[in-house]
């Protein structure tokens, strides 16, 4: 399945969560079978030659690619989270979205010093949530070998300000 016929999938929804919100809904894409498989093996194929340590994915629609991706390529998973949901002693990030502000936190001990990071969400659009994820895996001590999305927002990602490499399925 190509991309184009994967992102047919994908449903908007326009004024979503807030009016000039353009909401990229995936859940129609990830009912089907056949289109959820062709998701997470497209993607495995974009990072198949990036040595990965582990996924580092950003809650929450990043969890149901990270997770089948972790499985597929054979890594450990590991998540980040909106503040107060770990249980152990977590790193915070603050950052800003096109619609507000938000935080994420990690475990400080999730990565040992110096294991390769893939970090995976489901949308790149101004890049602030990625970037606070980054920013999240480095202070763990992971060295950050890429980031990973189903779709990214043209139009906006040009201005996200990463300096790792970006592996995107669908750009729009």
């Amino acid at each position: 399945m190509t991309p184009e016929e994967i992102l047919s999938y994908i449903r908007n929804i326009p004024d979503f969560p807030k009016e000039g919100i353009l909401f990229k809904d995936i859940t129609t894409a990830l009912k089907n079978p056949k289109v959820f498989r062709a998701i997470i093996d497209n993607l495995a194929e974009l990072v198949q030659n990036v040595k990965i340590d582990y996924i580092a994915a950003v809650e929450s629609r990043g969890y149901l690619l990270g997770a089948p991706l972790a499985y597929k390529l054979g890594c450990g998973l590991i998540i980040i989270r909106k503040p107060g949901k770990l249980p152990a002693k977590v790193f915070r990030e603050e950052y800003s979205l096109e619609y507000g502000i938000d935080a994420l936190e990690i475990h400080q001990d999730a990565i040992e010093k110096g294991k390769k990071i893939l970090l995976v969400d489901d949308l790149l659009a101004t890049g602030g949530t990625i970037r606070a994820a980054c920013k999240l895996v480095e202070k763990a001590g992971g060295n950050i070998v890429g980031t990973l999305f189903l779709l990214e927002l043209v139009a906006l990602s040009q201005h996200a300000g990463l300096k790792v490499p970006v592996f995107s399925l669908i750009k729009c």
